[in-house]
C-alpha cells in the first residue's frame, strides 16, 4: 500500500484528502505544521506528498526547495495544492520542483487521477533507472537476478525467477501455459505445461504471505496466469 503525506493545515481540507485517497487504497499520514514536513518525508519516506504553500512555520515552497535539494527525499513526487492560481505561483512551484499543481477549490476526482498519473511515472521511471522491478514489498533486480521480499533475499531458482519476471513485466495480461513453457524452457516443453504448474506453486511458497489465496499471481482456469496489477 503506497503511502502518502498530505502537508495540510485547514482541518477539514486535510480530511477530506484522506478519506478519498484512503478510499482508493492508499495510506495517508498527515501534517499541519510547514516545520514539521522535511523530517516527516524523512523518516517515514512516503511515496508522495500533497503540498499546500500556505502554512504555520515554515512555507510549501521552502519544504519544496528542502525536498529537492535532499539527496535521500530529492526525488519524492510532490503535488502543490494551494488558493494561490496565478501564473507566477504555478511557474514558481514547478520551477521548485513541484510535479504537479492544483488551486483550491478542487475537484477530488481530478487529484486523485493526477495522484495516480504521478505514482504510475514514478514507478516507471524507477525501474528504467535501478533496473529494478517492485510490487508490493517485492523486488526484482535484474541485474543480479535476485529477488526480494520485505528487504530480505528469496531463495528463487533461475527459472523460477525468470517466470516470475516474465509475469511481473506482463501486469494484468493473461500468459497462456504454452506460451510461458516456450518463452522460459524452449520448444523442448511444449506440451509439458505441469511443469509451469509447479514452478508457480513454489514461486507461491516463496513470495506468498498466503500462498492458498495468492495476491500476485491469479490462475486463470484452464488458460494459464495472470500477474495482478
Amino acid at each position: 500500500m503506497d503511502k502518502i503525506l498530505v502537508v495540510e493545515d485547514e482541518r477539514n481540507i486535510f480530511e477530506l484528502i484522506k478519506f478519498n485517497l484512503e478510499n482508493n487504497g492508499y495510506e495517508v499520514i498527515g501534517v499541519d505544521d510547514g516545520a514539521l514536513a522535511i523530517d516527516t518525508i524523512l523518516s517515514e519516506r512516503p511515496k508522495l506528498v500533497v503540498l499546500d504553500l500556505m502554512l504555520p512555520n515554515k512555507d510549501g515552497m521552502s519544504i519544496c526547495r528542502e525536498v529537492r535539494e535532499t539527496a535521500e527525499i530529492k526525488k519524492t513526487p510532490i503535488i502543490i495544492l494551494t488558493a494561490k492560481e496565478t501564473e507566477f505561483d504555478k511557474v514558481l512551484g514547478l520551477e521548485l520542483g513541484a510535479d504537479d499543481y492544483i488551486t483550491k477549490p478542487f475537484s477530488v476526482k481530478e487529484l486523485i487521477a493526477r495522484v495516480k498519473a504521478l505514482l504510475r511515472r514514478s514507478v516507471n521511471s524507477e525501474e528504467e533507472t535501478s533496473n529494478i522491478v517492485r510490487f508490493g514489498d517485492i523486488e526484482l533486480h535484474q541485474d543480479a537476478f535476485r529477488a526480494y521480499k520485505g528487504g530480505k533475499q528469496v531463495a528463487l531458482t533461475l527459472k523460477e525467477y525468470e517466470l516470475l519476471l516474465l509475469l511481473a513485466k506482463n501486469r494484468g495480461k493473461v500468459l497462456n501455459r504454452n506460451f510461458l513453457l516456450d518463452t522460459i524452457w524452449g520448444y523442448d516443453y511444449i506440451g509439458e505445461t505441469r511443469t509451469v504448474d509447479v514452478h508457480i506453486r513454489h514461486i507461491r511458497q516463496k513470495i506468498e504471505d498466503d500462498p492458498s489465496n495468492p495476491k500476485y499471481i491469479e490462475t486463470v482456469r484452464g488458460v494459464g496466469y495472470r500477474f495482478k496489477a
